[in-house]
Order: structure tokens, then C-alpha cells, then sequence
């Protein structure tokens, strides 16, 4: 009786064992399941996060065509932030750069290569309108020509100025008057005027700043000039 009840015992604790050791495997099945789960799910995730939309040159919203310089321009803001002026993924102007200020901001940029030729900025407030008059008759064929307002660009505006800035391809520089927003990029030689041209007039009912209109933005494709 004492070995038939010992046998018993061992036939209960090999079948618990083996439920025990089923039940394990079962559960170890399921677990290396959901975590197989788990792990794809999360190689998923970090996949989508990782997939950020395109950043095209100077940040603008699509690509430019081949034979073309991608920019993006900015006038300042009030007189507090200057204007900002990018082309091809360079900054040539911006208060970072420290290299812009009260007035007219410009930069020439070669046509064919797309290389920065200079930078200037003439103050049409407290300055004199000659250094930008003959500033403007030195600019070659084929140049690019950039523009952007900070503070006041238009006080010290004569009609000579304004004619070599319209040749240039702008409508609006005729129109430019005390603190009003502009952008402008044309070039010397442009046989039409430039589609690429903002202004915003100075209102003090629609001003967004209190004796400032709102900033004006321009991005687009400048054409290389071919031989």
C-alpha cells in the first residue's frame, strides 16, 4: 500500500511537472509572440517618425527645375529684424550674418554660376540716394539682383533710382513709398518685368505692427542664364 501510494504520488507530481513545463512552453510561445509583435510595431514606428517630408534649398516648398537657382527672400520686420536672403541653400544676407541694414538690402548673384558677387545695403533714411545710383550702374548683364526693405527703403528714392531699379525688371519700385515691406529679385539686362515681386503699402489701419506693415515673404526658381 505505502509503494502503491508513493508510485501514486510520483504519477501526480510528473503530471503536474508536465503541466507545468506544457503550460511554460505555451506561454513562453505567446510571449515571444506579442514581443515579436511588439518589436515590429515599434521598428514601424521609428520608421514613419523617420520619414520627415523633403527639405528643398532655402527651404521652399518644391523643387526647382534643373537649370534653375532655388530662393527664398525676406523684408524685414518693423526695425527690429532685418531681411533675410537666401539663394541655392546659402544665406547671403541676414542680421545673423550681420550684414544688412536700415534701407535698401542687396545682393548680386552670378547668373550663370549661381555665385554671390556682393552684398550691400544703402540707408534711404538717413543716408544719401548717390552710392546706391552708382552703385546700380555697375551691375553687369546677367546679373541677379536681389532686393529687400528694412525699416524705410523709399525716403531717399529719387526718379533716377527708381528708373535703374525698374530696368531691372520691378513694377512696384515707381509705387514704394515710406516704410512700406518689398522684395524684389530681377536682373540686369531682363528683356521683361520680373515675376518675382512683393510689396505690402505702409496703412496704419492694417499695419501689423504699429507703424510697419507685415513682413513679406517670396520663394521661387530663377531661371540660369544661358549662353
Amino acid at each position: 500500500c505505502f509503494l502503491t501510494g508513493a508510485a501514486k504520488l510520483v504519477v501526480v507530481i510528473a503530471i503536474f511537472l508536465l503541466t507545468f513545463y506544457v503550460i511554460s512552453q505555451v506561454f513562453e510561445i505567446k510571449m515571444d509572440a506579442n514581443l515579436g509583435h511588439m518589436f515590429a510595431r515599434s521598428a514601424l514606428d521609428a520608421a514613419s517618425r523617420s520619414t520627415k517630408p523633403p527639405r528643398y534649398k532655402c527651404g521652399i516648398s518644391k523643387a526647382c527645375p534643373e537649370k534653375h537657382f532655388a530662393f527664398k527672400m525676406s523684408s524685414g520686420a518693423a526695425n527690429v529684424v532685418g531681411p533675410k536672403i537666401c539663394v541655392e541653400d546659402n544665406v547671403l544676407m541676414s542680421g545673423v550674418k550681420n550684414n544688412v541694414g536700415r534701407g535698401i538690402n542687396m545682393a548680386l548673384v552670378n547668373g550663370k554660376t549661381g555665385e554671390l558677387l556682393d552684398t550691400k545695403f544703402f540707408d534711404m533714411w538717413g543716408g544719401d540716394v548717390a552710392p546706391l545710383i552708382e552703385f546700380l550702374k555697375t551691375i553687369q548683364d546677367g546679373t541677379i539682383v536681389l532686393m529687400a526693405t528694412y525699416d524705410d527703403g523709399a525716403t531717399k528714392l529719387n526718379e533716377e533710382a527708381r528708373r535703374l531699379i525698374a530696368e531691372l525688371g520691378s513694377t512696384s519700385i515707381t509705387n514704394l513709398g515710406f516704410r512700406d515691406n518689398w522684395v524684389f529679385c530681377g536682373g540686369k539686362g531682363i528683356k521683361t518685368k520680373s515675376p518675382f515681386e512683393q510689396h505690402i503699402k505702409n496703412n496704419k489701419d492694417t499695419n501689423k505692427y504699429e507703424g510697419w506693415p507685415e513682413v513679406v515673404e517670396m520663394e521661387g526658381c530663377i531661371p540660369q542664364k544661358q549662353d
